[in-house]
């Protein structure tokens, strides 16, 4: 019958895990905490950039037309502005629909703007722009306000910079974070290996004097490190899920969310891309936790 390696070395690895229990669930604690610790920020960072995201489809830079300007040249202003680069969308608000929201925000005082009809609108005709990223919104400003008939332009830039700010600062600590716990996972992945390495130490040496080959002796103590960075990614996929769904649901209940207008991205929209993160983090860490600890036993 033919001898299977790779079931051997398969087999050995799976009964490393079992046979080791202490060791097993000490690494599990570690890589499923170094997991969770690195999902937060994940979510965190999935987040704050779909609420950039939102904000890009949402916010506005208003460009207000000079009180002279003519019907005709309120088109064209408009059609000007669409060519900006940098420029998503635009909306023509008139001063009608200027004053009709103006009315809306003082509805229980509405009678402060009676006289304003017609020929007394003191409002001005608008444009509602929306960008194609939020970090032109200077950039566009700029050019648009170099066109004709441009009275002025109203924007929430400070806001605008708060989000990318925030962002970019969300990307830039979960990098640092995730590359401290990886150090540590791996650090403590090989030491725990390492003790079943070392216990095993006279089986490595008599399997070395009857030729088994490095790789032969070292894959099944890298499987050993995989399947239990497997183990530890689906055990922190679920827990991370459990608890962001039910955090996410009480939020998205608040009066706060509602108040914003903003939403937040569904964890089955982020499934894939987090077990993918978790998979490659769990099999990367356990398998280069392994090979670190073999190195001094595999020395020829």
């Amino acid at each position: 019958m033919k001898y299977n390696i790779l079931g051997y070395l398969i087999g050995e690895g799976f009964s490393n895990v079992f046979k080791n229990k202490k060791s097993t669930g000490a690494s599990l604690m570690i890589m499923c905490a170094t997991m969770i610790i690195f999902g937060v920020f994940l979510i965190l960072g999935e987040n704050i950039n779909h609420f950039v995201q939102e904000v890009e489809e949402a916010q506005g830079i208003q460009v207000f037309a000079t009180d002279e300007a003519t019907d005709e040249q309120i088109q064209k202003l408009g059609e000007d502005i669409q060519k900006v680069n940098g420029v998503n969308t635009i909306e023509y608000k008139s001063k009608e629909a200027a004053l009709d929201q103006m009315k809306q925000k003082f509805s229980e005082n509405e009678e402060l703007l009676e006289g304003y009809e017609g020929e007394n609108n003191i409002f001005t005709a608008s444009y509602v722009v929306t960008l194609t990223d939020l970090n032109l919104s200077g950039q566009v400003q700029e050019e648009i306000s170099k066109l004709d008939n441009v009275k002025k332009i109203t924007s929430s830039d400070e806001t605008v910079s708060t989000l990318i700010d925030l962002a970019n600062g969300v990307k830039i600590v979960t990098g640092v974070i995730l590359v401290l716990l990886v150090v540590i996972s791996i650090f403590i992945i090989a030491n725990t290996i390492k003790l079943t390495v070392h216990a095993r130490r006279k089986e490595i040496s008599i399997m070395k004097y009857v030729g088994a080959t490095n790789g032969f002796i070292r894959w099944p103590f890298i499987v050993e490190g995989m399947i239990i960075g497997i183990i530890a990614s689906a055990i922190s996929i679920v827990l991370v899920a459990v608890a962001y769904n039910f955090i996410a649901e009480q939020m998205v209940n608040s009066q706060f969310m509602k108040m914003v207008g903003v939403s937040l991205v569904g964890f089955s929209d982020m499934f894939s891309s987090i077990i993918v993160v978790y998979m490659l983090l769990g099999i990367g860490i356990g398998a280069l936790g392994s090979i670190i600890s073999m190195r001094k036993y595999l020395k020829v």
